[in-house]
């Protein structure tokens, strides 16, 4: 059985974990004859498709952020891997398990007997060790401050040895983190840059023939897991925009694939052998450039401004009109309604008003000294209210929230200029702080605790300046004390009530300054063709967070699937 891979340009951003930028979504084609590329023999492959546009590039090293999708959980491998779709406990992969020292400095870590990385070599606790050592001493490679140095004990055993109390740092270093051969990885001299053209990893897959045009992926057939995975080849191509997605699917040429498809409902029955589940768990979120001591200018710089956007949006339209009637109510504390509904005490921050509140909008302003002109935008002395809005091209559902947007800001006096650039575009603006508005997405992190969420994205020590990169997640270049103490007290302690009490206080500052300015709850579709593969996730068996671009758990997804016939 072939499997075919949309190369997307682009992902809502995965926050708090290694964001694999040039994600693509997995599609499975039907066509007979030999697999395009040589990744396979005729026998091997029921199947084979090109679709043409968007670009490969070649790089598959687990570090960098431009790695093409695959390249986490397919190809590399954490030491263990946390299913965000549900509560569960995590799942040993290399690692078979670990343990802290009393004082929480000490991390000792057992490794999985009998693996192999792809070109044969054994893997051991000394490539666990390596792997840490070498974001320990790589700046570039270590934005989030992991401060850890790491040695093997024993074949079988790595401690990683921490400056301070790091009980929060497991998830990350546990479940988000690559673990890379150091015998490849010794002689590489620049591993922040390096491309990794010839992946060696312990992943289900190996790399195949490569193209521009596609490239596939081959069964690790000394893969440690036994019988797994069943599926031999698959393919990654790109494919542009939502209604080439939609329509390759309709046509039985694609199987797998995480788009937002307007009107899914009608597109799914038109066929009985296709499926989808949706798998909310992100915030969509208007990300401001908020701070002025950080080099951000703009009428955005203002909380009034950033409060009354919050207030003055009709979720209702936008959730029918954007969101596909599939998005839902979010938060103002950019926690998950349901899911995150014990880490918010204040009742009052549940849920985001549904309706717009014009008069609050209005009031805000009107105090902050921004006053109605002639053509009904406001100004203050001579700044005008005029924000520009960046989205990426072909983002279909992100495009219209900035057209309905739009109107309903006019509302109440703010101009917005929505703009649609390439994803590069908007990455590098966003990244460096280019930018005043920009639509993106918070939620996944490295566990479900809110510091995953917090930490990334407020923390003053993951900002940067207006012109430097603030990869570590603080693209909104907030800075409070207030919310940098809480969020010391609270990873210095498993204690989830003291963590509770942390987060109200970082709740409260929140939403008094809104960085981050809630819109809603995205939908996130994931669509199957089930007449090749059987054994997808569905709502009743979320074994994985099924999309198709989601780092780790494409992993666990392409090595359960089964061919069909």
């Amino acid at each position: 059985m072939l499997f075919t891979v949309q190369n997307k340009p682009g992902v809502r951003r995965l926050l708090g974990v290694t964001a694999v930028a040039a994600a693509t979504s997995l599609l499975f084609a039907a066509c007979s004859g030999n697999t395009a590329g040589g990744g396979g023999t005729k026998a091997d492959a029921k199947a084979s498709i090109t679709v043409g546009g968007g670009t490969i590039t070649k790089n598959f090293n687990p570090f960098s952020t431009t790695a093409l999708q695959p390249t986490l959980g397919a190809l590399y491998e954490p030491l263990y891997w946390y299913n965000f779709a549900k509560k569960q406990d995590p799942t040993p992969v290399l690692a078979s398990g670990f343990s802290w020292n009393d004082a929480g400095t000490e991390l000792t870590i057992k490794t999985r007997p009998g693996v192999k990385w792809n070109d044969g070599q054994p893997f051991t606790a000394k490539d666990v060790a390596f792997t840490f050592n070498l974001i320990a001493k790589t700046p570039a490679l270590n934005p989030s401050g992991l401060a850890a140095t790491a040695k093997a004990t024993a074949d079988d055993t790595a401690v990683l040895t921490f400056k301070s109390k790091s009980l929060m740092q497991e998830p990350a270093v546990l479940a988000n983190q690559a673990i890379v051969p150091e015998h490849i990885w010794k002689d590489v001299k620049d591993p922040v840059t390096d491309p990794n053209e010839n992946p060696v990893g312990t992943g289900p897959f190996k790399l195949g023939a490569f193209s521009t045009q596609s490239y596939t992926l081959l069964k690790n057939d000394s893969y440690w897991e036994a019988g797994k995975p069943a599926i031999k080849e698959v393919r990654y191509i790109p494919l542009e925009a939502a209604d080439a997605a939609s329509a390759a699917l309709v046509a039985g040429k694609v199987d797998w694939i995480s788009a937002y498809l307007p009107g899914i409902d009608q597109i799914i029955n038109s066929k009985k052998d296709l499926a989808y589940v949706n798998t909310p768990v992100m915030t969509t979120v208007l990300v401001t450039c908020s701070n002025p001591a950080r080099g951000c200018t703009g009428p955005q710089t203002d909380p009034a401004v950033r409060k009354a956007i919050y207030y003055g949006m009709n979720r209702e339209q936008l959730i029918k009109l954007a969101g596909g009637g599939v998005a839902s109510d979010a938060s103002p504390t950019l926690l998950l309604p349901g899911r995150d509904d014990s880490w918010i005490t204040d009742p009052n921050l549940q849920k985001i008003p549904p309706a717009a509140d014009a008069a609050m909008a209005n009031k805000l302003l009107d105090e902050a000294g921004w006053t109605k002109g002639a053509d009904g935008i406001r100004a203050k002395g001579n700044q005008r209210l005029s924000l520009t809005v960046q989205t990426v091209t072909g983002w279909s559902d992100y495009i219209s929230i900035n057209d309905t947007l739009k109107q309903q800001l006019a509302a109440i006096g703010i101009e917005l200029k929505p703009s649609q650039v390439s994803w590069n575009e908007w990455n590098a603006a966003q990244t460096n702080g280019k930018f005043q508005l920009s639509l993106d997405s918070v939620g996944l992190g490295a566990s479900t605790n809110p510091y995953f969420t917090y930490n990334g994205r407020l923390a003053t020590e993951n900002t940067a300046d207006v012109g430097k990169s603030a990869s570590a997640g603080n693209f909104a270049r907030f800075s409070d004390p207030k919310v940098d103490a809480a969020l010391k007290t609270a990873a210095g302690t498993s204690d989830e009530a003291t963590q509770k009490t942390q987060y109200a206080e970082i709740q409260k500052v929140f939403a008094d300054q809104m960085p981050y300015i809630p819109v809603y709850v995205n939908s996130m579709l994931t669509e199957f063709n089930t007449s090749r593969a059987a054994g997808w996730p569905t709502k009743d068996n979320l074994y994985a967070v099924p999309a198709s671009w989601k780092a780790w758990d494409l992993g666990v997804v392409l090595k359960t699937i089964t061919p069909v016939g």
